[in-house]
């Protein structure tokens, strides 16, 4: 694990294969041919650890965002959802689990044509997305009602995992275009949150 607080703020992990992560906490791995010749992408999973904080949000966001541009040809409205999401779920596991969680992780995963990001945090409380309701007059509270359509018009999938520890992790995944341009179908129909 490499501490970046001086420029990020956040603990960065790479965790592909046995390669120990080298400077700025990234290994170099050589791809096979056929990695090369099917995606442009370098596929790979990577964890960040960050305090429960406000400021951790933006500063994972960032993260996330450089992490995603080095791994290659990700178009930009994928990505930008996928940040979206990040800020959703990392907000949320800032506000509602710190009291039991002061460090929550992010894990973000290229692989097999989709892009998946996931927050974990200690809290043992599974959210529920809220329903869209113009007539009540809530400022807040709809940040998993957003995951889940952004996700659902992707074409991807979401949902809320419990962890052996008692926490959760809720992840979503967004299918990535294969190299006809078309979006590669989700593994099983979509999954929405409770």
């Amino acid at each position: 694990m490499q501490e970046h607080s001086e420029e990020i703020g956040v603990r960065e992990m790479e965790s592909r294969g046995s390669h120990p992560p080298g400077p700025g906490g990234w290994s170099t791995v050589a791809l096979s041919a056929q990695e090369r010749t099917e995606s442009r992408v370098r596929e790979g999973t990577w964890r960040f650890t960050a305090p429960a904080l406000d400021s951790s949000v933006p500063r994972l966001r960032r993260a996330v965002d450089d992490l995603v541009r080095r791994q290659g040809a990700v178009p930009d409205e994928i990505l930008q959802n996928l940040l979206l999401i990040l800020s959703e779920l990392a907000t949320n596991a800032v506000k509602h689990a710190a009291l039991l969680s002061p460090e929550i992780g992010v894990e973000v995963s290229l692989r097999y044509g989709r892009l998946r990001v996931a927050v974990e945090d200690s809290h043992p409380y599974r959210p529920k997305a809220l329903d869209a309701a113009p007539d009540e007059e809530h400022i807040g509270g709809r940040g998993l009602l957003l995951v889940k359509v952004i996700t659902a018009e992707s074409g991807g999938r979401c949902d809320v995992e419990q962890t052996g520890a008692g926490g959760k992790v809720i992840w979503a995944e967004l299918p990535l275009p294969s190299a006809d341009g078309a979006l590669r179908p989700a593994v099983t129909s979509p999954t929405p949150l409770p």
